[in-house]
């Protein structure tokens, strides 16, 4: 890009970016779904992690959602193996990232240990608990001592969050888990030599993260990217120039439809960017059909969810019972490259409960209408994902569209 302006921008409709978001997420066409768990983890470029198990925990729900029903121990094995492939670090949120991009972290080490806080003071015992990872590791942190102070949930004991801040600067590293306790290591025994070694200037880390997040989310705004990565101030300066002078390797796009996430929009030049690869084929194949965690990477951001799919989505789990609109853990249900509905659901036995279902209604059609085969594709959304959680039954609890839920039961029948 000569003197620094990128080049014309490429026109899209909103359907074509969406359609090149889902392939890039992995939902369209046969491709993106070879390779298993590893590949997946490679092209979505991290996992966001969470404390919420419902049908299973989110990192398990984002591989199911894409290449079907998957065993549980693939997953762990892509997540959390021996020799490393993947490590807990901070990206878009607390998230499994593949461990080839150690080296693209080191900007948010280095700001950690400049802070020499985060939720907490670091205690004055940080270097005895390193002492104590690197003569005894690894350890979690029962083995360290302990990780509460008996109070709530972030009293955390002075071990746990000299640990984490070791953690948050590179000096202990989440490879594994046991249960769902982190296995605290030292750096040097875990991560390959060569990751280890290598320092990126923070504009080279920002730089490359921008292009990881743009091929990962395959079309966005530069909100999207800024969210993915979570840069602001001077990190996010570097990310604007990553953009303009085209070290990042993404190109300008203008998609009909869209704001740029700046609040601006209708006469902008561009208003997303994309990876210049991915343009180059029209995506093709079929769509998958499948409930989505809330933290998964297609829709953590609710802006960029009711942008590209016009559906309004939050998690609701952490709102009181009683103001709860659509359920504790709701997953929007996506099919045919839409998000149709939505599904609270749950498991007694071997009874997968759909506790609340809610239909999308469809643009364009009557008030409530809602888009055709949406109730044929819930009902086999919610069969695969009972069968995948070894459920034989499923119960319906209510249907928020009332006249769906015999429309429902016949389906589920079927």
């Amino acid at each position: 890009m000569p003197n620094g302006f990128p080049a014309p921008a490429l026109e899209l409709s909103a359907d074509e970016a969406r359609r090149f978001i889902l392939r890039a997420q992995g939902f369209l066409g046969a491709d993106s779904r070879r390779g298993g768990v590893t590949a997946m983890l490679r092209r979505l470029a991290a996992v966001q992690l969470d404390t919420i198990s419902v049908l299973a925990r989110s990192h398990e729900l984002v591989a199911y959602a894409r290449l079907g029903p998957v065993g549980r121990a693939e997953v762990e094995r892509a997540y959390w193996h021996e020799p490393a492939l993947a490590f807990e670090y901070w990206c878009h949120a607390a998230c499994v990232v593949p461990i080839a991009d150690w080296p693209l972290y080191s900007f948010r080490r280095r700001a950690y240990r400049e802070r020499r806080f985060r939720w907490h003071e670091v205690p004055p015992t940080v270097d005895k608990v390193l002492e104590q990872v690197r003569n005894e590791g690894p350890l979690t942190t029962t083995e360290l001592g302990g990780a509460k102070n008996g109070g709530p949930w972030w009293d955390w004991s002075d071990v746990k969050i000299a640990v984490e801040f070791l953690l948050d600067i590179g000096e202990v590293v989440c490879t594994r888990r046991v249960g769902w306790r982190r296995v605290y290591d030292i750096a040097e025994r875990v991560v390959p030599t060569p990751l280890l070694g290598q320092e990126l200037t923070d504009a080279e880390c920002v730089t490359r993260l921008t292009g990881i997040a743009g091929a990962a989310l395959g079309v966005a705004t530069r909100a999207d990217l800024a969210d993915f990565i979570r840069v602001r101030g001077a990190h996010g300066a570097m990310l604007d120039q990553a953009l303009l002078d085209g070290t990042s390797g993404l190109v300008p796009v203008r998609v009909a439809g869209w704001s740029d996430g700046r609040g601006g929009g209708g006469a902008a030049r561009s208003n997303a960017w994309a990876d210049p690869a991915a343009l180059e084929t029209v995506p093709k194949g079929r769509h998958r059909t499948t409930p989505l965690s809330p933290f998964d990477s297609l829709v953590w951001d609710r802006a960029r969810t009711e942008r590209v799919f016009g559906f309004t989505h939050r998690l609701e789990a952490y709102v009181p019972k009683d103001k709860r609109v659509h359920g504790y853990f709701t997953m929007p249900v996506l099919a045919g490259g839409r998000l149709i509905g939505r599904v609270d659901p749950a498991r007694e036995g071997s009874t997968f409960v759909a506790r609340q279902v809610g239909f999308e209604p469809a643009a364009g059609r009557a008030a409530g209408a809602v888009r055709a085969g949406s109730v044929e594709a819930m009902a086999s959304a919610l069969w695969e994902a009972a069968a995948w959680v070894g459920c034989d039954d499923v119960r319906v609890e209510r249907v928020g569209t009332p006249e769906l839920a015999a429309p429902l039961q016949a389906a589920l029948r079927r």
